[in-house]
């Protein structure tokens, strides 16, 4: 089915934007099919914490819109994938999703993410929390979506932080049952054949 080799990713302008280029470097070699919405935050953003910014975003996934496209694909439920995820995800756009808000594409395809009862997972990024962003993340959850924040794997022993990042990543993608075979695993040993994520 083409739907389930599509995922929506989603940027928001939370710090923590080198999660959302890992992911798309680290799907560049698997066979999915990546749909990404970068927030105008989430730009601003890239400014401060990455040089290569919103271009190098865009080279790595599969298909671009604007922020502003509400008439874009994936603000569609009739256009089939296997989820979104939301990395890194802001409290303001998390209050949006809880609230059924739909701003802006990002939030919008969000929303359809959880109308079609598919797998929604978002990166919280923030801290600490205040009881409105505890409702939301409340919300979220009843409404069918993940709560899941960048947590480091160090029990996996990372040695830099890009393997820090790295496992996290893969973490967010074992949500989609997204298997890249780069990620140290308890009880298991990595794939030294695995493929290294294109740049």
């Amino acid at each position: 089915m083409k739907g389930d080799n599509r995922l929506v990713v989603g940027i928001s302008g939370a710090s923590g934007v080198t999660y959302g280029l890992r992911l798309l470097e680290v799907l560049r070699s698997t066979p999915i099919e990546t749909h990404l919405v970068v927030s105008r935050a989430a730009e601003r953003t890239l400014v401060q914490e990455l040089p290569e910014g919103v271009r190098s975003l865009r080279e790595l996934a599969h298909t671009w819109y604007p922020i502003d496209d509400i008439g874009a694909a994936v603000a569609s439920g009739s256009f089939r994938t296997r989820g979104m995820v939301v990395v890194p995800c802001s409290v303001k756009t998390l209050g949006e999703i809880a609230h059924g808000i739909a701003s802006n594409l990002l939030t919008r395809a969000a929303d359809v993410t959880l109308k079609e009862r598919r797998r929604l997972v978002l990166a919280v990024r923030e801290s600490p929390l205040n009881l409105i962003h505890l409702r939301n993340m409340v919300s979220v959850t009843e409404a069918g979506a993940i709560i899941a924040p960048p947590v480091p794997m160090f029990y996996a022993h990372p040695t830099t932080l890009e393997d820090a990042i790295r496992t996290t990543v893969c973490r967010l993608l074992d949500l989609f049952d997204i298997e890249t075979g780069q990620m140290p695993r308890w009880g298991e040993e990595i794939d030294p054949h695995a493929p290294a994520p294109k740049r």
